[in-house]
């Protein structure tokens, strides 16, 4: 009998519990115990939804992140947190954002480092190691949720990141190895956690190696022998679960390692399950991601069970059949979207639905596709009227696109001539300041866009209350002395989302809400067709904005390659092609803004980065298409308008040519919680155009002294020239407050002055 689980639930909870949950308790509203309380009974919600698989996943509920929640759970903390006042929670907090409710006053710690998971747009705290860094077991977290489980009524899989895996995802000081921790400090602890589970009475526990789908060398790869042969004595069976891609020439390895089971990605990976279903040793299970933990489309249920039959007929009991990754990535219920267009919501599944597909997968091959022939014809329906539907495919979108020339994306004259037009237009002084686009979203903001959402307030009364909101950003940044201003788009609800609504081929969602990190949450919206703009945007209000004031005034966009990697894309043509739908659109908006007098136009791609391919041998291509849309979009502009670009929270180092390739006058970029490591890059690549590297950290309550500004681009002018250097935060400032940010500000207008002074 083929069984079904699942990697991980979304966590957030239906209306995203977890979110209002964690920011009561971090503006002490709350306490300790009724945050807990709060995910304990999300917790049990989400064991409801899975109580029917034959094992359901237990350790991915996180209060903020699962890499921290296994960092913890290795004992394995920064030293800047040991021995603080308070309890574990206060310290989890500490390394999760600088600070904890007990930390009140206090200007807290420094943030662990925030990156990127693998190509995703969810964000983990990064662990540190050294040379001196230890690792014990704390285990209780895990222990308590396994009891939880089972009072729930379900089989528990404890789920665990593998030890390669998790020294993959840490960042070494001072050029230490890594892997010189595994054998000694780190598999005993891991061996411990393994013999505790099995004492517990668990069967299986699935250990995430997701480093398995990326390009090894042959450290990495004896890491894994000697890590698995470590623990091979362990009492409890162990399903080696790999994601987000192909194995490739990892394949034979995976398959070999002395494990019980493979888990294998079979929506990105499908070209190798032929290859690895005869590899797999015949004692082993085969679990199949066969259905799409990254995307939100339905599956083709008839499809796959024609695939999935032949297979399911060699390996019986052995094959076992599971979403391709965790749904931490996807919505949680379709059944709240009942204002959806219904075609098109009859095309898409959230993380609730694709249970149920996995349930019907189940049926169909342990009872015959009879059993489910109501589910099946459902499902086929579905999938016939997206594939036919008129409204997806535009036969003027794909033409203009398919007339795309190289020179669409030439500037008029290299940087060094634009250079020297835009600083005698703009007349800016030495490390000029400014900030990233948005400023603090408030209550009133959000009650106002609620309103008139919900119709309950006139579009003359909605404008004219977020005039006044861009007027107040406007007049504090002129209070504030920063150089360049933005309107602080009050307007806006998400920097994705908000152009989505304008273009045509995009879907909205009410309650699509995806984590991003601890309580950010984004909503995605749905790319289901070809993309054009009806019409501006932006123009209305970054123009009045700038009719305000007669300081330099930034207009912000969101780029194509973000609005592509931040949305749930269509699955029926290549990305690059939906990227340059994207371009053209945009590039028409960037246009009409240069055409009502602004001058200074930031492009925001910060998910650059998160769509490369995670086989670096694939990045080339990515990279030659994601560079072409973004000049595409930005290249039609006089010299003297100057183009602005900003990126965040990724490593950078390695696709820095890439980067110049994109010739934007000016980049700003995340560097505050890596103490501008990311500026290394330039001791041997001379980047050759501006650059702002981010000196606040914005994820973070804590505000930045003058001292700490003034050290940070000292730093950085010791690796890029002084006059081309711009002083930011590191991100966008919608959650944070007022009070937070007019201090941060006021200290960063501050150190520029000192920088200057300084000469």
């Amino acid at each position: 009998m083929a069984q079904a689980h699942n990697l991980g639930f979304p966590r957030i909870g239906t209306r995203r519990e977890l979110k209002f949950a964690l920011e009561d308790y971090w503006k002490q509203k709350t306490t300790a115990d009724e945050l807990l309380t709060s995910a304990a009974a999300l917790r049990a919600q989400n064991w409801h939804a899975q109580a029917d698989l034959d094992l359901a996943p237990v350790g991915d509920f996180s209060l903020y992140d699962h890499v921290l929640d296994m960092s913890f759970t290795l004992g394995h903390l920064p030293e800047r947190v040991q021995g603080l006042k308070g309890s574990q929670l206060d310290d989890y907090f500490r390394v999760a954002r600088g600070r904890s409710p007990a930390d009140c006053g206090c200007s807290g710690v420094a943030a662990g480092e925030m990156t990127k998971w693998f190509d995703t747009n969810y964000h983990y705290i990064v662990p540190e190691v050294a040379e001196g860094t230890e690792f014990s077991l704390n285990s209780q977290r895990l222990v308590n949720q396994i009891t939880e489980a089972r009072s729930a009524g379900v089989t528990p899989k404890p789920v665990i990141i593998g030890p390669v895996t998790y020294l993959w995802l840490c960042k070494a000081r001072d050029g230490y190895e890594r892997l010189e921790l595994l054998e000694r400090r780190l598999l005993p602890v891991y061996g411990q956690l393994l013999e505790q589970l099995a004492d517990l009475g668990v069967d299986w526990v699935q250990v995430d190696e997701p480093v398995l789908v990326t390009e090894l060398d042959a450290d990495w790869k004896l890491a894994f022998e000697t890590a698995y042969h470590q623990l091979k004595g362990s009492r409890t069976k162990l399903l080696l679960t790999t994601y987000f891609g192909a194995l490739g020439e990892n394949l034979q390895q995976a398959c070999n390692l002395p494990v019980a089971g493979l888990h294998v990605d079979a929506i990105r990976g499908r070209q190798e399950v032929d290859a690895v279903v005869d590899w797999l040793p015949p004692h082993k299970v085969l679990s199949m991601g066969v259905i799409n933990g990254r995307n939100i489309w339905k599956t083709d249920l008839r499809a796959v069970l024609e695939w999935l039959a032949p297979i399911h007929d060699k390996l019986g009991d052995r094959l076992w059949v599971a979403p391709s990754c965790s749904l931490l990535h996807v919505p949680v219920d379709l059944a709240l979207e009942t204002g959806l267009d219904p075609e098109i919501r009859s095309w898409l599944a959230f993380a609730t639905q694709k249970l149920d597909e996995l349930r019907v997968l189940r049926t169909a091959l342990n009872h015959g596709t009879d059993a489910v022939a109501t589910q099946l014809a459902d499902n086929a329906r579905a999938i016939a009227s997206r594939r036919a539907s008129t409204r997806v495919h535009n036969p003027n979108v794909k033409e203009q696109a398919q007339a795309i020339t190289p020179e669409l994306g030439e500037r008029q004259s290299p940087y060094s001539v634009r250079a020297e037009k835009q600083a005698a237009a703009l007349k800016l002084p030495h490390y000029p300041t400014t900030t990233i686009g948005s400023f603090p979203q408030t209550t009133d903001i959000r009650k106002t866009r609620l309103a008139y959402r919900k119709q309950e307030i006139s579009h003359e009364l909605y404008v004219t209350t977020m005039k006044a909101e861009i007027e107040h950003a406007v007049r504090e940044q002129e209070k504030l002395g920063l150089d360049v201003l933005v309107h602080g788009e009050a307007e806006r609800n998400d920097m994705v989302e908000y152009f989505g609504e304008q273009l045509e081929g995009y879907l909205f969602t009410r309650f699509g809400w995806v984590q991003s990190y601890g309580s950010r949450c984004v909503k995605p919206p749905i790319l289901y067709g070809d993309i054009q703009r009806p019409g501006p945007m932006t123009v209305e209000w970054i123009a009045y904005a700038r009719s305000l004031t007669d300081k330099p005034l930034k207009g912000m966009l969101t780029g194509p390659v973000t609005i592509l990697n931040w949305s749930f894309v269509r699955d029926d043509q290549p990305r690059r092609d939906t990227a340059f739908q994207l371009a053209l659109a945009i590039r028409q908006e960037v246009l009409d803004l240069e055409a009502a007098g602004v001058n200074i136009i930031q492009i925001d791609e910060a998910a650059l980065r998160e769509g490369l391919p995670l086989r670096r041998s694939q990045w080339q291509d990515y990279l030659d298409w994601a560079v072409d849309a973004f000049r595409i979009t930005a290249n039609a502009v006089s010299d003297t308008t100057q183009i602005h670009t900003h990126m965040c929270y990724s490593e950078f180092n390695d696709i820095i040519r890439d980067i110049a390739r994109m010739d934007a006058d000016v980049i700003t970029i995340e560097t505050s919680r890596s103490a501008m490591e990311l500026l290394d890059v330039f001791e041997e690549f001379r980047y050759p155009n501006e650059i702002g590297p981010g000196v606040y950290d914005i994820h973070s309550p804590n505000i930045p002294s003058r001292e700490q500004i003034v050290s940070l681009m000292s730093k950085a002018a010791e690796r890029v020239p002084a006059e081309r250097l711009w002083v930011n935060p590191d991100c966008g400032l919608k959650t944070r407050q007022w009070e937070e940010v007019v201090p941060a500000l006021e200290n960063m207008v501050a150190a520029a002055k000192e920088l200057r002074q300084a000469g």
